[in-house]
């Protein structure tokens, strides 16, 4: 089984999402020791924006594009080989003006690609990623999941729309939100979400020993 952790926030050490997910996938990790590992630091190793070479290159053959056309779209394409080889997905972003982090945007753009990720076919559009599990693990400086606030959250009903459309529907959210309510929500937060990840590899556990 092959892990892809994705991480995107801009806070590099300081960020929570990035501190919870990459302990996920360590804990997953152990859980199944026969599992792998690829880790993608979109703030490290940032995708380039789509541009007009990437726009009209991904529909060029390949033996016609040009230098610039074929650097691009292989960067897509290598992002592609790595989804496609997880059976895990684990996507941390912060929660920046009410939606997901621009670099992470960014993966999303190059991962999905007509007649790669999905389809057009009769019936409607087809996603073409299956038997995938994703987990999101988003923070967020307030509370986005209950309240008010709800109708903000642009995160999660964006990503389960475009992670869906292409085929990865079992979804799960771990939040870690509150985080810009002072040290004790912090706190708060980061028990919650390390008691939901401790769950999640302790399920994992069970299940690696019920077919052992």
């Amino acid at each position: 089984m092959s892990i892809l952790l994705v991480t995107s926030s801009p806070r590099g050490a300081a960020s929570h999402s990035t501190r919870v997910a990459t302990d996920l996938a360590q804990k997953l990790l152990a859980a199944d020791p026969s599992n792998t590992l690829v880790v993608r630091d979109l703030v490290a190793n940032p995708l380039p924006h789509i541009d007009p070479d990437y726009a009209t290159g991904i529909y060029t053959p390949a033996e016609a594009r040009t230098p610039r056309q074929a650097e691009v779209v292989g960067v897509s394409d290598a992002v592609l080989d790595e989804l496609f080889a997880a059976d895990t997905v684990i996507l941390a972003t912060g929660f920046i003006n009410f939606n997901i982090s621009s670099t992470l945007k960014s993966w999303v753009d190059h991962v999905a690609r007509s007649g790669k990720t999905f389809a057009y076919a009769e019936g409607g559009p087809k996603g073409l990623v299956n038997g995938k599990k994703v987990y999101i693990v988003l923070a967020s400086g307030g509370i986005y999941s209950e309240g008010a606030a709800v109708q903000m959250d642009h995160a999660v009903p964006y990503l389960r729309s475009v992670l869906g459309f292409l085929g990865m529907t079992d979804v799960e959210i771990i939040r870690v939100e509150g985080v810009g309510m002072g040290a004790d929500a912090v706190t708060a937060a980061l028990a919650k979400a390390t008691a939901k990840v401790d769950a999640i590899a302790a399920a994992t556990a069970d299940q690696v020993a019920a077919a052992a």
